[in-house]
């Protein structure tokens, strides 16, 4: 055996000492920490492990072994949620064929690269509300098992809907294309159909509930807003979601679907297209958060003035749809609806989803809020406001950065240059 001198090993006792108290230093420029309305200058955010040490003023000096990462001209932020997406697919002009050619390995391999995107773009956190044989529920164990790169994912699997509805894929097949495989079953039809595809999808090990309650416009369906379920279906999804302590997200655009929907006790609402102020007053009354996906309504009616992109079915509903999304918004917003930043990105491409942004901003509301919507509403609503959401110290560092200042321009917000997700850095 080789022996080592009494102050050799000294000095690797020290070294290894030194090594384990290390930290990661953040010289931020500007702080946006979620929770003020008021922005820092000149902080230093330590990130010790996993989670924030402290947060102090000025720029602290390095200590030895330290990682210091210079964000002085940035404006840094916690790491970003977006609260609507499908990270299993991405449209363009093959995607109705796809829809009956690619396989579970080839939704599967997709979706590590648009998770991959997703997480650069600076979103650290999603909600991935609908998928193709519940790839997302695998995509989420291979990202917390460290096996690819991606953001947090809650996500609800396979959606629910009715027959002939915005959820069943199978609108416009020939019947020799039907498949009996339950990985591909989205439909239920009366409240016990509907129960029972609430407790399949816990089964499946879902973080939420996904349903169509009106129609849409991505799919082969005529009407993209009458609605879709019952008042005793819609009562028995719900309560069976909270049952299991699920929450309920509904995709509705036609009026109707969102009142019911609404009164049922659904969480959230998604799209909310032609909601009027009645349906609105009812949200602030019960609480029920809103999830206007301004992005994929500005997307899809862009490409719908290409008269080759989509089925004739689907052009002829986009432009009665895409135009009133953002005009919904600016309504919500000033009647005081609790708004969540959410893209439906897979409708318009993985990475893009900052655009939802200035969006938001060009509506009316403030660069701060959207921020905010973006980051600690979302984290309330996901019951994850004591870990995520905010640059304090003990939660966990989810941590991104933009250059220049997002209040004066919050198209920066596109522009992520450092990600940070539970204190591993992903792009600097």
């Amino acid at each position: 055996m080789m022996r080592f001198p009494a102050s050799a090993l000294a000095i690797c006792v020290l070294m290894l000492a030194g090594s384990a108290d290390a930290a990661t230093l953040i010289h931020a420029g500007r702080l946006i920490d979620g929770v003020s309305d008021a922005v820092r200058e000149r902080v230093t955010i330590v990130v010790e492990g996993n989670r924030i040490g402290a947060v102090e003023p000025g720029f602290r000096a390095a200590a030895a072994g330290d990682d210091l990462i210079d964000l002085s001209a940035a404006t840094v932020m916690p790491g970003l949620m977006d609260m609507h997406v499908h990270l299993t697919s991405e449209q363009n002009r093959r995607s109705e064929i796809e829809a009956v050619k690619k396989s579970e390995a080839d939704r599967a391999y997709d979706s590590v690269q648009f998770a991959e995107r997703t997480l650069l773009a600076g979103f650290t956190t999603v909600r991935n509300l609908g998928d193709q044989f519940n790839v997302s529920i695998a995509l989420r164990r291979a990202v917390e098992a460290g096996k690819v790169r991606g953001p947090r994912i809650f996500t609800a699997g396979r959606p629910i809907g009715s027959t002939g509805g915005h959820a069943d894929a199978s609108n416009a097949w020939g019947p020799f294309l039907y498949s009996d495989d339950p990985r591909l079953n989205t439909v239920c039809n009366g409240p016990d159909s509907c129960r029972e595809a609430v407790r399949q999808r816990y089964k499946d090990g879902v973080d939420s509930i996904k349903i169509m309650a009106t129609g849409g416009v991505m799919s082969l369906e005529k009407s993209g807003t009458a609605p879709q379920f019952t008042d005793e279906e819609l009562a028995a999804i719900v309560s069976t979601a909270h049952d299991y302590s699920l929450k309920v997200a509904a995709h509705a655009h036609g009026n109707e679907g969102v009142k019911r929907a609404v009164m049922a006790g659904c969480d959230s609402i998604e799209h909310g297209t032609f909601m009027d102020d009645e349906t609105m007053r009812l949200m602030k009354q019960k609480g029920t958060y809103y999830v206007a996906t301004i992005s994929a309504g500005r997307w899809v009616t862009d490409q719908a003035q290409d008269p080759t992109y989509f089925p004739p079915l689907i052009r002829a509903k986009a432009p009665e749809i895409g135009p009133a999304t953002q005009k919904t918004f600016a309504r919500a917003f000033k009647a005081g609806v609790t708004i969540m930043f959410g893209t439906d990105t897979g409708n318009g491409p993985h990475g893009s989803n900052a655009r939802e942004f200035g969006y938001m901003v060009e509506a009316g509301m403030p660069a701060m809020t959207a921020i905010r919507a973006a980051t600690m509403v979302p984290a309330r609503y996901l019951g994850i406001d004591d870990r995520l959401g905010s640059v304090e110290i003990g939660k966990l560092a989810d941590i991104v950065a933009v250059p220049g200042d997002p209040l004066a321009d919050i198209y920066v917000m596109e522009h992520v240059n450092f990600v940070m997700m539970e204190g591993v850095v992903y792009k600097r």
